[in-house]
């Protein structure tokens, strides 16, 4: 059983800069299990299905969508069990909640709001 807990959303003007964080709980794994999880970051906004943002391999390979690249980065501190998204240049249309994955597990999302 894995635990995803995110954090840092919130409201920002277009232009400005967030970063996301998403600390992972394991049940039931082996110390260390957390560094072979992908991980992955979805968004949602009204109206519109769940997207892929970004993932990161447990060996570190990086995947944008096209619409956020050059803008967000994804990265992962295994040792502190936590995936985060930098995300630069925001715009209105990256409105959304934002949601930490790995396999099966969703955390409870974090609201990001782009606006003047």
């Amino acid at each position: 059983q894995v635990q995803l807990v995110e954090s840092g959303g919130g409201l920002v003007q277009p232009g400005g800069s967030l970063r996301l964080s998403c600390v992972a709980s394991e049940s039931g794994f082996s110390l260390g299990f957390f560094s072979t999880f992908t991980m992955r970051w979805y968004r949602q906004a009204p109206g519109k299905q769940r997207e892929l943002v970004a993932s990161v391999t447990g060996g570190g390979t990086m995947t944008y969508a096209d619409s956020v690249k050059g803008r967000f980065t994804i990265s992962r501190d295994n040792a502190e069990k936590t995936v985060y998204m930098q995300m630069n240049n925001l715009r209105p249309e990256d409105t959304a909640v934002y949601y930490c994955n790995t396999a099966s597990f969703w955390g409870q999302g974090t609201q990001v709001t782009v606006s003047s």
